[in-house]
């Protein structure tokens, strides 16, 4: 049996909007993946931006098979104690010599704490999909991409991104926007698994995150205004009530994205290459 610790990114006001948003926290839509993959796995979901979390440490850490860091609207390079409370987490985690994935948020977390740099990507956002991901050199045969084709769209909503990998890491997948979509970050006797973009994301839930972001989107130049932001969404929503062939064609979205496994292929790699190796 797996045993998981997913830490909530976001602070409590921001988890209650996306609960409006989407139904649900970010923790609980990653334990509704590992529980796709794994039904017997237990997870526990934490908010370690909370100074009341109450969060596992030292040997408590040891009882976990593995981590996961979801997304946040917090900026990995503020030192506010919401955000220290989580770089001291990642850190404690990975020199527990736990295996941790994190997407969006999470990767960011990893980088800096582990010695690299994230911000603002100068080459602007990603909101809605990262296009035409690839594998570099590195990531071609990485267990991390298994499955993964020469070149996949995935769920996206970002303005800051890891701008230099720690020592050591492995850069694993890029696009023209960004050039670290993937990563392995060794540290310690832990290994950190990520992504920029969110491979944990049904459709539904990227469409009311689109529309909560919808001023941040038209503020990017990538909208004219707030109502051709909920047009998009509507979309998008709609896809994912039905796998409509000339809306996917509309928008240029295949199996990748569309195929709820193929597009949390990321996650399934982590669970049964790194987490179920360390419970077993």
């Amino acid at each position: 049996m797996l045993r998981l610790l997913i830490a909530d990114g976001n602070a409590r006001e921001d988890r209650a909007q996306h609960v409006t948003a989407t139904g649900r926290t970010s923790a609980e839509s990653y334990a509704d993946v590992v529980h796709a993959y794994h039904p017997e796995a237990q997870c526990r979901l934490v908010s370690p931006a909370d100074a009341d979390a109450g969060l596992p440490e030292g040997a408590g850490l040891a009882t976990y098979d593995g981590v996961i860091f979801t997304g946040s609207t917090l900026k990995v390079a503020e030192r506010s104690p919401e955000v220290m409370r989580q770089r001291d987490l990642m850190q404690a985690a990975l020199e527990a010599g736990l295996p941790v994935f994190g997407s969006c948020w999470g990767v960011q977390l990893a980088a800096v704490v582990t010695g690299g740099d994230a911000g603002p990507n100068p080459r602007g956002p990603e909101y809605g999909f990262a296009r035409r991901i690839a594998a570099t050199a590195e990531g071609r045969d990485h267990p991390l991409l298994s499955g993964r084709g020469a070149a996949w769209d995935a769920p996206a909503i970002h303005s800051d991104a890891v701008i230099v990998p720690p020592p050591g890491a492995r850069v694993l997948a890029a696009n023209a926007l960004l050039d670290v979509q993937a990563i392995e970050i060794p540290h310690g006797d832990g290994v950190f698994w990520g992504t920029q973009y969110h491979p944990e994301l049904d459709l539904d839930e990227l469409a009311a995150m689109l529309r909560v972001c919808a001023e941040a989107v038209v503020e990017a130049g990538l909208a004219p205004d707030a109502g051709a932001v909920s047009d998009y969404a509507a979309e998008i929503d709609a896809l994912h009530a039905a796998a409509d062939a000339p809306l996917a064609w509309r928008h240029g979205l295949g199996a990748d994205v569309l195929e709820p496994r193929q597009r949390r292929r990321e996650i399934g790699n982590f669970l049964d290459r790194l987490v179920a190796r360390q419970a077993g």
